[in-house]
């Protein structure tokens, strides 16, 4: 391996790592829905690479598009502009639709009153929760055995990240294929999406790890509003903040 291979593996690898810490739109999403839609850390962790995979996997996609056709860094680089911007709104759109349901479920769930009139004419006022009767009960239990709905929040961050794009990727891809050396354009796409969906993957591990020491319990009905509030405000800081 020549050192110039070798120089170019380290700063993909680099780059890769440095991106995705830099950027909590890699793993805050990931963070805040496992919490809010109780996925266990296997399940998150393979939402978490799959989104990963389709991320990088875009940017390895058009780059290699892009060579094939003899276009200009510039002109792949203003696309991926295009397509970062699109994942950015994406995300503020999706967190803050999900707030806002998160908003109404909590409404939801709090107690209400109710007024009565006794026989003596006195006005009583009580609050109270809805709970369900032991029919309700035997509904639940029958739902429970069937086979439970397949819940779309995983393919909508998959989609948004499909749409993100890898920025520092395509120069990189760019460099090696200027010298007419395409398996060196191969080692750094691999190197690239190595450390970029390890990264991912370990910060989530990590940080939903710490998480379980933390008295959750209280918020629990609260995880919704702030996995929406915390999407959107993670796409905010894409459009408006540049991270």
């Amino acid at each position: 391996m020549t050192t110039d291979l070798s120089i170019l593996l380290f700063t993909a690898a680099s780059i890769g790592f440095i991106h995705t810490l830099t950027g909590p739109d890699h793993y805050l999403p990931f963070i805040v829905m496992s919490k809010a839609q109780n996925w266990n850390l296997a399940k998150t962790l393979w939402i978490t690479f799959l989104c990963g995979l389709g991320h990088v996997g875009s940017s390895v996609i058009i780059g290699a598009i892009g060579i094939a056709l003899g276009l200009g860094v510039k002109k792949l680089e203003y696309l991926e502009s295009f397509r970062g911007n699109l994942a950015a709104w994406s995300f503020i759109i999706f967190g803050f639709v999900y707030f806002l349901w998160g908003i109404w479920k909590v409404t939801k769930g709090k107690p209400h009153k109710h007024i009565h009139l006794n026989n003596k004419g006195e006005i009583s006022v009580h609050n109270h929760n809805h709970k369900h009767q032991l029919k309700d009960i035997k509904i639940h239990n029958y739902l429970q055995d069937k086979k439970e709905p397949v819940s779309l929040t995983p393919w909508v961050l998959f989609s948004i990240f499909v749409l993100g794009p890898c920025e520092p990727l395509i120069p990189m891809l760019m460099y090696p294929a200027a010298k007419t050396n395409m398996s060196w354009v191969i080692f750094v796409a691999a190197v690239f999406s190595i450390g970029t969906i390890t990264t991912m993957m370990v910060i989530v591990a990590l940080t939903m790890k710490g998480i379980n020491f933390l008295p959750m319990k209280v918020f629990e009905k609260y995880m919704h509003a702030f996995a929406g509030a915390s999407i959107c405000l993670s796409g905010c800081a894409i459009v408006f903040l540049g991270l």
